[in-house]
């Protein structure tokens, strides 16, 4: 008897659980439905600096030529290394360092150039499609599409429009 009752009660199991799942709900004839979706786009920096880029010791060094003390707080982070560090003023600043570089960068320090300038440097450099461009951090970022069409984030120096790092989406 057990074994005509196991094909049942698997059929019965199968058919409960297809029928426990949410069917989509259908509009009553002559109205209009619209769907949306969302896409999210996840950026992969780099976790470590390029091979040919700056150790963490000459890193701190650079800060300190930049006349900044007291360094915390420094890792490599979004394509760059940041850090807070306090000037001069005994007013502790975030920093950016560029990995290859070892330009600092001042959060609050302001850009020689403007949103035009930098997607004009960035399109004389081969980037198509630049856009997204914004002043955050004491860098420019942007989004573009690489000659080979591949996209990818960057960032860009406020002082000469040079890419200080770059990620692929």
């Amino acid at each position: 008897m057990i074994k005509r009752m196991l094909p049942l009660l698997i059929g019965l199991s199968v058919c409960g659980a297809a029928l426990a799942q949410n069917m989509p709900a259908t509009a009553p004839p002559g109205t209009i439905t619209t769907h949306s979706s969302t896409t999210v786009t996840t950026t992969s920096w780099p976790v470590q600096p390029p091979q040919d880029g700056s150790t963490e010791d000459a890193v701190k060094t650079a800060i300190a030529n930049a006349g900044y003390k007291e360094v915390k707080g420094l890792k490599f982070k979004d394509g760059v290394w940041r850090s807070k560090a306090r000037g001069g003023n005994k007013q502790w600043v975030e920093l950016a360092v560029g990995p290859v570089n070892g330009k600092v960068y001042p959060a609050d320090a302001p850009s020689k150039l403007n949103k035009d300038e930098i997607s004009a440097k960035l399109a004389t450099a081969g980037y198509q499609n630049v856009k997204d461009v914004k002043f955050d951090d004491g860098l420019w970022a942007a989004e573009a599409k690489t000659s080979h069409g591949d996209t990818v984030d960057l960032l860009v120096d406020p002082d000469d429009g040079s890419v200080v790092a770059k990620s692929r989406d």
